[in-house]
């Protein structure tokens, strides 16, 4: 039987993307998921939506309440404590192509590792070198993958990716859409995804 698919989107800025980055795997892999990791840009879409930049910093308290319900999510999947990015948001965009780039062989462990640097080591994924230390530690070519992660080819990818996600009704991170084009949004709604996946996977078996 094949395996069902579950589209993965998500924004290295968002806190929430972060959480279920770090679970998603092992979660999906016990429903016999396969998930198809999607980075993509939330900025744009935020524009369409009249926000300057997040709207966890553009709304103080909302933003506040945020890093407190993100703090005590990670105490209870027994994640590393929540360090708060300065900036916030950071600009993820190079970050973004790398990960899609490594992403087409379905390899998620650069994004695993960069949401871990960001949110739980409180490193600057902004910084090139910074990434091309995440890189060496994962064993890639880093002049490689940072040059070809650059080129127009893999930009426009990132920016068709985001117009995907667009397309399918997301505006916000993470969002988990389905094969029937369910949507699911937020780190809270991630095993009510990964069920709707397999149970697509069934009725289609049965």
């Amino acid at each position: 039987m094949r395996r069902p698919a579950l589209d993965f989107y998500y924004e290295f800025s968002s806190p929430y993307s972060y959480l279920s980055a770090a679970r998603i795997g092992p979660l999906a892999e016990a429903a016999g998921v396969q998930v198809a990791w999607r980075p993509f840009m939330l900025g744009p879409i935020f524009a369409e939506q009249g926000y300057n930049s997040s709207p966890f910093a553009d709304l103080p308290l909302k933003g506040a309440h945020m890093w407190r319900d993100v703090e005590r999510l990670a105490v209870h999947y027994g994640l590393p404590d929540i360090t708060k990015p300065d900036p916030f948001p950071v600009n993820t965009l190079f970050a973004a192509r790398v990960a899609l780039r490594l992403n087409d062989a379905s390899r998620p462990a650069f994004t695993v590792a960069a949401f871990k640097a960001l949110f739980a080591q409180g490193r600057d994924i902004s910084d090139r070198e910074v990434v091309r230390q995440l890189l060496a530690g994962l064993g890639h070519f880093c002049a490689d993958v940072m040059e070809h992660a650059e080129t127009p080819q893999n930009k426009e990818a990132l920016k068709f990716q985001t117009a995907q996600a667009r397309a399918a009704g997301v505006f916000g991170a993470p969002s988990f859409v389905t094969s029937d084009g369910e949507l699911f949004w937020g780190n809270d709604r991630l095993e009510m995804a990964i069920a709707h996946a397999a149970a697509i996977a069934r009725a289609k078996a049965s």
